[in-house]
């Protein structure tokens, strides 16, 4: 696909006014976001400080944003002009930007700032291509400096101890993520960057002994192979303090009690590659209030919309530097306020599902009691974001969505062959007669038994789908044989696993 690549062009009298008033009160902002994240004891402070009052300031940060990009940002002027846009004052009158119409559509210069590109201290990195398509994003020193500030702050705010040593286990490639945590966690702690290797961990870990507080950062699946990995070494988990800080992808509560009969705790991030590293994160509280939502109907009510039936993932987010909403179709749109922003993303449709809610909402759901009793120690008085993920990651099926998080709840709750998966996707197996049923496939290391291994994770899906999804359980009544989902037992890199190498999992696939 040609990518377009317009001009700044020379502006009139009249737009250069605009344009020098905007850019005054955005970096204005900006720098008052960036006192607040000097040091991570200040950022602790603002993030328990946080007052909805601030909640109109971010709006209209998030708006002038809008109108500072449509005389400054080339490919963003043209964006408005094609959508008829070129008017556009209220935050809601500007277009969504997209992958497909927006990143995809203009090259990465014009999307800059001044449609400026190439200037010292810019990193490109680069997404994992979980869509089809690797795309390149570019962040600015500014912006990365403000990123390092509010992961720091973070870890040092969930993750306390005075002698933090974080083993970075993310990819160490041209990927945001694996580059970013490095540079960040060494503001604040002790870094050792061995990638995705689960023998150099172990190494480290026993080289450098129990005497520190270590955080492993690492995408969940790997997280859970590292547990594994331990364990068939008999390695001491009680002589460590281990933590484990994991982003990328969501997670289910049975993985993250699967691990945690090991780590002291897991605590997960919420970032993009095309937007920012860092967008949300969990607290105890967040955790907490999940765990309650999965067994409490009238809370997700509430909380979630009337029948709502899936567990989203709970985050804190920060609306001062990335403002976010839901659309008419439930899904996030997010704009990076900041000005230190070197490609303004905004109003971008990044394509997750979600809902927005603020502490008081939670507040009156739970009762100032129960609310009360769920806080911990963290204290992030910042509103929350609760997530469901990607919008298109369903297979459907007897009039019922299944989503990967909730097979992956069947997979690993109560399984004693949970430490033999490897990893696992689904499919869609066509019978006779045009008949369609879902196939788990699974990657399995070691010798297991793979019929009583099969067997124990279909009933397992099979339960947790009936106790949550109301259609899937009334799908059941009328045709039994909707239990009837196919397990396929597969050898590490074969069937549908053959050539993998993404760090990320791949849940749907078309052909197994």
């Amino acid at each position: 696909m040609i990518r377009l690549s317009p001009a700044l062009g020379p502006l009139t009298p009249r737009q250069r006014w605009r344009r020098a008033r905007l850019q005054a009160y955005s970096w204005t902002l900006t720098g008052a976001y960036r006192l607040g994240a000097l040091h991570p004891a200040i950022w602790r402070m603002v993030a328990r400080g946080y007052h909805p009052a601030l909640d109109w300031v971010a709006a209209r940060h998030a708006r002038v944003a809008c109108q500072f990009a449509a005389v400054d940002v080339p490919a963003y002027r043209h964006f408005l002009r094609a959508h008829g846009a070129e008017r556009a004052r209220g935050l809601a009158d500007f277009p969504e930007t997209t992958k497909q119409n927006y990143a995809g559509a203009y090259d990465e210069a014009s999307r800059c700032q001044e449609g400026r590109l190439h200037r010292p201290g810019v990193i490109v990195d680069e997404s994992s291509g979980s869509s089809g398509k690797p795309y390149n994003w570019v962040r600015g020193p500014r912006e990365l400096k403000g990123i390092y500030r509010n992961a720091a702050g973070y870890i040092e705010l969930v993750f306390p101890g005075k002698r933090l040593f974080v083993i970075n286990a993310y990819s160490m490639g041209a990927w945001a993520t694996g580059t970013t945590t490095g540079a960040a966690m060494a503001r604040i702690a002790m870094v050792k960057n061995t990638g995705p290797d689960l023998e150099k961990i172990a190494d480290t870990l026993e080289h450098f002994g129990p005497g520190y507080d270590y955080v492993v950062a690492a995408y969940p699946p790997f997280l859970k192979h590292l547990r594994d990995r331990l364990d068939e070494a008999g390695f001491p988990w009680r002589e460590y303090r281990i933590r484990g800080m994991v982003g990328g992808e969501g997670m289910t509560e049975a993985l993250r009690d699967y691990l945690e009969e090991r780590f002291e705790e897991v605590r997960s991030g919420y970032g993009a590659s095309d937007l920012t590293i860092g967008m949300g994160a969990e607290s105890g509280f967040s955790v907490r209030l999940r765990k309650r939502l999965a067994t409490d109907q009238r809370l997700r009510d509430l909380l979630l919309g009337p029948g709502e039936q899936r567990l989203p993932m709970i985050f804190h987010y920060n609306p001062l530097e990335t403002f976010l909403e839901v659309n008419a179709d439930g899904e996030l749109l997010c704009t990076i306020n900041t000005k230190s922003c070197l490609q303004p993303k905004l109003r971008y449709n990044v394509g997750d599902e979600a809902r927005l809610r603020t502490l008081a909402d939670v507040r009156r759901a739970l009762g100032a009691d129960e609310y009360a009793r769920m806080w911990t120690d963290e204290r992030m008085n910042l509103p929350l974001l609760f997530l469901f993920g990607r919008k298109d990651s369903t297979i459907s099926y007897m009039g019922a969505n299944l989503y990967p998080q909730d097979v992956e709840y069947g997979l690993y709750q109560g399984n004693p062959y949970a430490g033999a998966i490897h990893r696992f996707c689904l499919s869609l197996e066509e019978l006779p007669g045009l008949e369609y049923r879902p196939v788990i496939n699974l990657e399995v290391r070691g010798e297991v038994d793979e019929r009583a291994l099969a067997e124990i994770c279909r009933k397992g899906v099979v339960a947790h789908l009936s106790a949550l999804s109301r259609d899937f359980a009334e799908s059941l009544k009328e045709d039994p044989t909707a239990a009837d989902l196919r397990i396929r037992v597969f050898g590490p890199g074969e069937g549908p696993f053959a050539g993998l190498t993404k760090m990320k999992n791949v849940y749907l696939v078309k052909d197994a």
